[in-house]
């Protein structure tokens, strides 16, 4: 309790200082965290050796690690900063990219499902979809820190989105849809081997979530994934990519494997093409390959 107020105090702090200044700060915090966790830099070090088949240099590798430490506190910075920032504010730092994919679904009256990654300012892309775009409902995994957790959830919804925690997410998500309103799911999260569908990412068998291919069958849905990135770490783009398609034959399982596919195609190729911005932190080949990480 007395963490989480002084927590509280900090931001407070850290608010009435300039933006730039506030930056330094996170940007100090991301190198004290790269030198302060061995475990996590060995994870960094791991995931890059394995997704790029040893072909990347340590040099690369370092300088990823590094921005992806960095990139963890940014992430930070903007919940904190989205909390007082006002929809004018937000319109300065982002510019929203290929609206007319989501236009097009709505105008013949379906429901978006948008499919993201921690990718970049995913804190930033996600209040600029709801601002932007349009409000939805992402999908969340409950934290431990229920103080934290309510914090987390209150930045993220201050631009119009709410949150579902994914426990029992699916009846709350088709009723969404069935309102023809917008849902979020990531899908670059380690799940265990009773989840998902194996599909083929970074050119490397893994379990990904199939609950967004699932409900867009089965619902007529749109499949629309979204992501962020920057030049310079002060303006970011926020892409919506075209739908993507679920057929429709006689083989629900193949239909929803190829859509699942297609997903993890998308996600692999922004990563292949900008890899720092990914989160390398994570064990996302946990489950499928975990003598990686001995």
């Amino acid at each position: 309790m007395i963490g989480y107020y002084l927590f509280l105090f900090l931001e407070k702090f850290l608010m009435l200082l300039p933006h730039k200044t506030r930056k330094s700060f996170f940007t100090l915090l991301g190198k004290i965290a790269y030198l302060g966790s061995k475990k996590y830099r060995r994870i960094a070090y791991q995931n890059l050796t394995y997704a790029f088949d040893g072909k990347m240099s340590d040099k690369e590798i370092d300088e990823i690690t590094r921005y992806s430490f960095k990139n963890l506190m940014y992430n930070f910075l903007h919940l904190m900063e989205l909390r007082y920032m006002s929809k004018e504010d937000l319109a300065k730092k982002v510019t929203v990219q290929n609206k007319e994919a989501v236009d097009k679904v709505h105008a013949q009256g379906r429901a978006v499902i948008y499919v993201t990654t921690h990718y970049c300012s995913w804190e930033l892309g996600g209040a600029s979809l709801g601002a932007f775009v349009e409000p939805l409902a992402a999908v969340y995994k409950k934290l431990k820190n229920s103080q934290y957790e309510q914090w987390l959830l209150e930045a993220r919804a201050s631009f119009g989105n709410t949150n579902l925690e994914k426990t029992n997410v699916v009846k709350p998500l088709i009723k969404l849809i069935r309102k023809a309103k917008a849902s979020g799911l990531l899908i670059d999260t380690n799940m265990n081997k009773k989840e998902g569908v194996i599909v083929n990412f970074m050119g490397k068998p893994i379990r990904q979530t199939s609950t967004a291919a699932y409900l867009a069958r089965k619902f007529n849905a749109a499949i629309i994934p979204v992501t962020i990135r920057t030049d310079d770490e002060e303006h970011y783009t926020l892409m919506l990519f075209d739908e993507i398609k679920v057929e429709k034959t006689d083989d629900i399982d193949a239909d929803i494997l190829k859509a699942t596919q297609l997903q993890a195609d998308w996600l692999s190729e922004i990563i292949t093409k900008e890899p720092k911005f990914w989160f390398w932190l994570h064990r996302r080949w946990k489950s499928d390959k975990a003598e990686i990480y001995n």
